[in-house]
């Protein structure tokens, strides 16, 4: 499990932190619910969610070509608190990002395709 230094390096990266902090909320997230939240393209969401999962903070799961993700259920409580601290502290620097979520079109259901 990630020290308070690799964690905080981990996530001192916009795109990283977002991203995280949008799983953490909605649970889980397949890529296309995260290029469409983040604007940006599949390439760039995947390399950020690769170092996410690197360090330890997230999983994730193919469900035919599709991968989503999630945060590691074994992470540290401490580690959950300060995701969700800041998520309840920070929720309008999601706004956008949650806006273009929301207003994504056919989002994916867990058991059905994806985009």
């Amino acid at each position: 499990m990630p020290s308070p230094a690799a964690l905080f390096k981990c996530l001192s990266d916009e795109t990283r932190a977002r991203a995280t902090l949008l799983i953490a909320r909605e649970g889980e997230l397949c890529v296309c619910e995260l290029v469409c939240a983040l604007n940006d393209s599949q390439p760039k969401i995947s390399r950020h969610l690769a170092q996410l999962r690197g360090c330890g903070l997230l999983l994730d799961r193919r469900q035919g070509q599709w991968v989503y993700y999630r945060l590691n259920p074994e992470l540290p409580e401490w580690v959950r608190a300060v995701l969700q601290t800041t998520l309840t502290a920070n929720a309008e620097w999601l706004e956008a990002n949650t806006v273009r979520l929301n207003a994504m079109g056919d989002r994916p259901l867990n058991t059905t395709a994806c985009c």
